[in-house]
């Protein structure tokens, strides 16, 4: 899978999110900034990033995606 892909999976599930993605084709890693983390638990924000990519975990397309980081735009302001 492509890192360009995953970051289109990941905004297509949280519209006004900006996403960067790594990894070696097997590992990715997201760092994912979205307003719609406010007021969410750091586990609950995990989980939204999950969702948008649970399709290609659950068939193995997508074998690990670590979020390294999920802040709100005015966490990293």
């Amino acid at each position: 899978m492509e890192t360009a892909r995953i970051e289109e999976l990941i905004k297509a599930g949280i519209p006004d999110a900006q996403v960067k993605v790594t990894g070696d084709g097997r590992h990715f890693e997201a760092e994912v900034v979205s307003a719609a983390f406010e007021g969410k638990s750091l586990i609950q924000r995990h989980r939204m990033v999950l969702d948008t990519v649970r399709p290609q975990i659950d068939s193995d397309e997508l074998h690990a995606l670590s979020i390294t980081s999920a802040k709100t735009p005015a966490e990293i302001a």
